[in-house]
């Protein structure tokens, strides 16, 4: 064991270290967990007893040398670096290569900046899973199993599992159908009126997906925001202020508005809401089908059966419901003529929001 002590204190003492490569060895050889040093220690039980504390104190030491030469080294070739210019050719009188800064996609701005005209009228922001189970997407939206209305949201279904990942989710005796990617941010709705407190008051962004052909006007995924506002008394006059308050907030005054009748499963009544079309000015062009309108949303109150699905007394509360494609709200704001251009990655559209 001795010899074995005495022959290591040499090769330790007399290592090269001069470069990267050697420390690393050494680092390998002597202090590693499989190194020289480890070994000796192992064989420290096989010393007798009377000699065993004099023999650890030897390897202690022994080792204690080997970190300090190895750290003496790492340090003095840390050093001769930060003293060796990267480049000695590079001239450093040139001037500085300007970073290029990245832009804000013009979809995340329009939907901050209708996050805030909402909040300032009260209505905090809630999210939920793009991918969805049948009850909270169709049926407590009044969409009922085998209807045509489901027609009008056609999506992409998921492989068929159990109908939720939280069996409390969903009340006793609700049919056991595939998962889906949402079709819309409603669903948002149903989770808040089931699990929030009365009054509310919130609104929903988030990314929606429908099985539609690609073209200027439509895309199988886009952006949704959505509100809703629960409470005794609420009426189609408070909701029409909202909406009144929004466009003027996003467009400016003087924008004519319109509320146009209209059917969802899950509002009664219900309408569309059109304002004049800001690319064209009304004349009429690719994006408002040449009506001089453009819809930006759909609106009404809340159907008694929604609430009721939720566990909202319908008798007592009313409430009244809206959402928007964030993509159209873009388009009409910033005279975008293409939707395709949010999703293409084009570095010519995107720079032109830089100043934004």
């Amino acid at each position: 064991m001795q010899d074995s002590i005495a022959a290591l204190t040499a090769e330790i003492t007399t290592a090269d270290l001069s470069n990267a490569a050697h420390l690393d060895a050494f680092r390998i050889a002597y202090l590693g967990r499989k190194g020289r040093l480890a070994d000796l220690f192992d064989q420290l039980k096989a010393v007798p007893a009377e000699d065993k504390r004099a023999v650890g104190q030897q390897l202690n030491t022994l080792k204690q040398q080997a970190q300090a030469r190895f750290d003496e080294a790492q340090q003095a070739a840390e050093a001769a670096a930060d003293n060796t210019p990267a480049n000695p050719d590079f001239d450093y009188t040139l001037p500085v290569v300007p970073n290029a800064l990245g832009t804000r996609h013009p979809l995340s701005l329009v939907r901050e900046e209708m996050l805030r005209i909402f909040g300032r009228i009260g209505f905090a922001v809630a999210e939920g899973p793009e991918i969805e189970d049948d009850w909270h997407n169709f049926t407590a939206l009044n969409f009922p199993e085998n209807h045509p209305a489901r027609d009008m949201q056609d999506t992409f279904f998921v492989a068929p599992a159990s109908r939720t990942a939280n069996p409390d989710d969903v009340p006793t005796g609700a049919p056991e159908l595939p998962h889906l990617l949402r079709t819309h941010t409603s669903t948002v709705q149903v989770r808040v009126m089931e699990t929030e407190p009365l009054p509310i008051r919130r609104v929903m962004p988030g990314r929606v997906f429908r099985n539609e052909a690609i073209s200027a006007r439509a895309h199988m995924m886009f952006h949704q925001v959505e509100g809703i506002f629960i409470d005794e008394g609420v009426s189609f006059a408070d909701l029409k202020q909202t909406v009144y308050y929004f466009v003027q907030e996003l467009f400016g005054a003087g924008i004519n508005i319109r509320f146009r009748p209209s059917f969802f499963p899950f509002t009664e009544p219900s309408a569309e809401i059109d304002i004049t079309c800001l690319i064209c000015k009304g004349a009429g062009c690719n994006i408002c089908k040449y009506s001089g309108w453009v819809e930006i949303g759909g609106c009404g109150m809340v159907d008694p059966a929604v609430l009721e699905n939720a566990g909202i007394d319908a008798e007592k509360y009313s409430g009244y419901a809206w959402g928007m494609g964030i993509e159209r709200i873009a388009m009409l704001k910033y005279q975008i003529k293409d939707l395709r251009l949010f999703t293409e990655n084009d570095m010519r559209f995107l720079r032109q929001f830089e100043a934004l």
